[in-house]
């Protein structure tokens, strides 16, 4: 079943920034993942925008890829960086609809 992470970004050091950028992307990439945006054009539809430079969506095939991809060896420095330089909050959710009532997403 499909999941996505989502990371809400401020940056406060930006000197990780490039090497993160041209390179997580592919550690990702080994593990099923597929960013469908990485922005930092934030606008609130309702309530207030969050305080972030930018948010990444990124699909994963399975749950399991995902946390396979957080556990890379090879991502472990780009996440000491970031985490250094920058305020970051990573969440993880499924396809599922809680209501069960959307009928092409499985049942929450």
């Amino acid at each position: 079943m499909p999941c996505y992470v989502i990371a809400e970004v401020k940056v406060t050091d930006d000197s990780w920034v490039p090497d993160y950028a041209a390179k997580v992307h592919d550690i990702a990439a080994r593990h099923g993942g597929r960013y469908l945006s990485r922005s930092g054009r934030i606008e609130a539809l309702e309530g207030e925008a969050p305080d972030a430079s930018l948010i990444a969506l990124i699909q994963f095939p399975t749950r399991e890829a995902a946390f396979q991809f957080a556990n890379d060896p090879d991502y472990a420095p780009f996440v000491e960086a970031r985490k250094a330089g920058s305020v970051s909050n990573l969440y993880l959710i499924d396809d599922t609809d809680l209501a069960g009532s959307i009928p092409y997403l499985g049942k929450g």
